[in-house]
């Protein structure tokens, strides 16, 4: 169906394949540049099209080039103004147009997802799951003039991400130009997205009077774990509600209410653990406003509990992709190219799902690593580009849906899995305790007998 100019590839590294075509078929130049004119937005296109500035960050995101400059170099030909032009595009890029990216993408791949039997089994039936959390983009560099004078680490910016745990892929993004900004502040745009049966599952800092209550004034629901500061008054004393992996289940229903009286009857969830958490917590407190009959207190505890997958896909975002670009200064560059790499993400996590259709969810979830599949896109694109240019990639634009389908379920079966087997690491040891001595502040490999024995014993 694709060609024979295809076929080195298809056979040799057909993920390579898959992921490329994906990006031609949700993000093909000419699209792209549509979806953007047609966007309620004060920027403009006169010589440089958005869809290359997409092109160059997304390379940059994905290791094929290690910055932007060498992503223009590259392609100084195709792109056809100034490197000057690119930058001054990238920090003006207005951050709700970064943020619609997003979600253009996720609703792009959601037929897709679905249509390849890709889903993760759902959290809890007849509800739409969505986890929240904050990103902070780290300290950049100063390269801009107006940090060129000052010692402390520059943020760029921060997000709220929501992540869909059943499609696997981030569906929105809040993103802000302060990087000091408090994550709360962000929380009025979100509220603007509940849908009735969305239920927000999230972390102690989101949880305010006003974000439960505009979850609920909303029809949605909320697993949220409670922070010491919310006021809250209990109706009755705490019963014991099961147990779970983790520890004793206890609960009790309690009610809050607002500056303007509305008040909101809650169940509250704690979790006695067997051990303690990092920050020394013994009990965990969880409060939501689904009723018992739609989630008991073990589904609750379970619900908070796959919240970390968020924070597992922020890890892989900062490990196997580069979605936080310390020489991008510039707010809105470094938001976009963190927004990129969302939809990086997006069109790994189909690539993920047809492998999961094809190799069954336990097989993907527990062996398949994201840092193997981004080692080997990032090493084989410039190659495959080479030995298959550019028009004839636009097959996948022409495949029907089905097609499509099929395509990606061939050459999923065609991947071999032992090549991108997960290591996890053991529990960890015990640091050993390290002498020092000032008068020698360094020491001799070869001198030191006990690592002299050890290749010995290797030899």
């Amino acid at each position: 169906m694709l060609g024979a100019i295809f076929e080195p590839f298809t056979n040799a590294s057909p993920a390579s394949v898959m992921a490329r075509g994906l990006a031609e078929r949700l993000l093909q130049p000419e699209r792209l540049d549509a979806w953007f004119e047609s966007l309620d937005t004060p920027q403009y296109t006169r010589e440089l099209l958005f869809s290359s500035v997409f092109n160059l960050m997304s390379q940059v995101v994905c290791g094929t080039h290690k910055s932007v400059n060498a992503a223009y170099q590259a392609a100084k030909d195709e792109v056809g103004t100034s490197i000057v032009s690119v930058y001054n595009k990238l920090k003006c890029l207005d951050v709700n147009t970064s943020a619609a990216l997003v979600r253009f993408a996720g609703s792009e791949a959601t037929p897709i997802i679905e249509q390849l039997g890709g889903t993760l089994p759902q959290l809890l039936p007849g509800y739409r799951v969505k986890l929240l959390d904050g990103n902070c983009i780290e300290a950049s560099e100063h390269r801009i003039k107006e940090l060129r004078s000052i010692t402390a680490g520059a943020l760029p910016g921060k997000s709220l991400v929501v992540l869909d745990p059943a499609l696997h892929i981030p569906i929105d993004v809040f993103p802000c130009e302060d990087g000091h900004a408090q994550e709360r502040s962000l929380l009025g745009g979100v509220l603007s997205t509940v849908a009735p049966k969305d239920v927000w599952v999230a972390d102690r800092n989101f949880c305010t009077l006003s974000f439960l209550q505009g979850i609920a004034k909303a029809e949605g629901y909320f697993v949220i774990r409670e922070h010491k500061n919310l006021p809250w008054e209990a109706i009755r004393e705490m019963r014991p509600a099961g147990k779970v992996d983790t520890g004793r289940l206890f609960e009790q229903p309690i009610q809050i209410t607002d500056k303007s009286g509305n008040t909101l009857r809650l169940r509250r969830i704690c979790l006695r653990l067997k051990k303690a958490t990092r920050d020394g917590d013994n009990e965990i407190f969880i409060l939501t406003n689904l009723s018992k009959r739609a989630a008991c207190a073990r589904q609750i505890a379970t619900l908070y509990r796959n919240r970390w997958t968020i924070e597992t896909a922020f890890q892989e975002l900062t490990v196997h992709l580069n979605s936080e670009i310390n020489t991008l200064g510039y707010p809105c560059a470094a938001l976009f190219g963190f927004c990129v790499a969302l939809v990086a993400y997006v069109v790994m996590a189909i690539l993920k799902a047809a492998l999961r259709s094809v190799h069954g969810v336990k097989t993907i979830e527990k062996n398949f690593s994201g840092y193997y599949l981004a080692d080997e896109l990032s090493g084989i694109y410039q190659g495959m580009m080479i030995a298959i240019p550019a028009p004839n990639w636009i097959v996948f634009r022409q495949l029907t849906q089905q097609q499509l389908i099929n395509t990606l379920l061939l050459l999923a079966g065609n991947v071999k899995l032992s090549r991108f087997q997960k290591h996890p690491r053991g529990p960890k040891k015990p640091a050993t305790k390290r002498k020092s001595d000032r008068k020698t502040p360094h020491v001799s490999t070869a001198s030191n007998s006990s690592l002299i024995s050890k290749s010995t014993n290797l030899t």
